[in-house]
């Protein structure tokens, strides 16, 4: 890993934070001492590190028990490259005053540069459970999830990636680097069924599942329905079944979605997806009021779901009812503002009532996500996959 800028400016920030106490030791000729500081500083303050590390090393010399002369010499010589002599001074500091946390994640990346893997874990797990500072902690974490993944250790890698993208979820790097590690670990997973379960439905569901990703539907049907005659009553598999069902061109297979749906159900009653699929299907064949029912259940099972709400919204304008429409939609863009059907419908419902600026802007949000939808579509096309949620009806027959 390059070290980032933000790092440097962290380090830059610790030397000016600890050089008022350059001088701990009475027993030192303090007078040089402080001459040496002086200089080091007013080095630093020209932003050349290169003429502080020798004032710094003489402080050493004359103090070896300087903890911040010690410090400082360590992070100038770790970002000149110089890893393998910045060790010492880092260690050095760090046995003085054990607590300097970011003192220990440099100690670590020097470690990791210089090949010492072992003692480099081990000084980055400690200094990461430890900084408080989110900025160095995302780069001590990085370090860590490159060391765990080239090991092997995805679940650490994991494990980390899971507490840093708490800190900065917009985070290129960090998004990158958890879509590396989960991918190895589905992978991973993936092979370890087949190597445990070749022939069990979990493995059928599991190569549908996949299948379905590249857009291979009638495969991924087959594979379900291999699954299904090895365990009818394996949850999830009967929606997954019919949710391929659901998009097929053939009248006949969205046909048996229906009964697929309701099986999901009959195996577990608390199903709320498959309620809303079934809402949505009897909203497609204008029966409203059986649209309403499967809907009003699955709200009652999962009130903060977007879909459920969207759909609902949609059978009450559809009935004549857009004040009651109304808070559904409001709840469903609080709960995904990023929605463009939720804000589409919204801004039709401030029409109907009246409110024109408010539907004016809910248009507005309707084409700029709608937009970003339509380069996430075309993504996953490049890609050949299918995005999660594809096996739903397009955002027109949604609006």
């Amino acid at each position: 890993m390059q070290t980032t800028k933000r790092l440097v400016f962290m380090c830059f920030a610790l030397l000016f934070a600890v050089f008022p106490c350059a001088s701990q030791s009475t027993s030192a000729p303090q007078e040089d001492v402080q001459s040496h500081a002086r200089r080091a500083a007013e080095y630093l303050k020209e932003n050349r590190p290169d003429l502080a590390v020798p004032e710094f090393r003489a402080i050493v010399a004359l103090d070896p028990n300087n903890v911040d002369a010690q410090a400082n010499l360590g992070v100038l010589l770790f970002f000149q490259g110089k890893y393998r002599e910045a060790i010492p001074e880092l260690r050095t500091a760090l046995k003085l005053q054990p607590a300097l946390w970011k003192i220990q994640a440099l100690l670590g990346m020097s470690e990791k540069r210089t090949g010492d893997l072992s003692g480099a874990t081990g000084d980055l797990e400690k200094a990461f459970s430890n900084l408080d500072d989110p900025k160095v902690r995302i780069d001590a974490g990085m370090e860590l999830v490159e060391i765990y993944s080239a090991s092997g250790d995805l679940d650490k890698a994991a494990a980390i990636l899971n507490v840093l993208r708490t800190i900065e979820p917009t985070n290129e790097a960090l998004l990158y680097a958890a879509y590396r590690v989960y991918s190895d670990l589905a992978a991973e997973s993936l092979l370890s069924l087949s190597v445990v379960a070749p022939s069990s439905a979990r493995m059928h569901q599991a190569m549908a599942h996949e299948l379905a990703k590249h857009g291979e539907n009638a495969e991924a049907i087959e594979n379900y329905r291999a699954a299904l005659k090895i365990n009818p009553n394996l949850p999830g598999l009967h929606f997954e079944l019919a949710e391929m069902l659901n998009i097929s061109s053939v009248a006949a297979a969205r046909s048996e979605a229906v009964s697929e749906y309701k099986k999901a159900l009959a195996v577990n009653a608390s199903d709320e997806q498959a309620e809303c699929r079934l809402g949505e299907i009897a909203a497609r064949k204008d029966d409203l009021k059986a649209a309403s029912d499967w809907y009003t259940r699955a709200l009652q099972l999962r009130p903060n779901d977007p879909d459920a709400n969207i759909g609902f919204a949609k059978v009450l304008m559809a009935m004549g009812q857009p004040q009651k429409a109304q808070p559904l939609l409001e709840r469903a863009i609080q709960l995904d503002p990023t929605n463009p059907v939720a804000h589409f419908r919204l801004g039709t419902v401030y029409r109907q009532t009246g409110r024109m600026e408010d539907a004016k802007y809910e248009l507005e949000e309707y084409e700029k996500y709608e937009k970003m939808k339509e380069k996430l579509r075309d993504l996953y096309e490049a890609m050949r996959l299918k995005p999660a949620g594809q096996e739903q009806q397009d955002t027109d027959s949604q609006r």
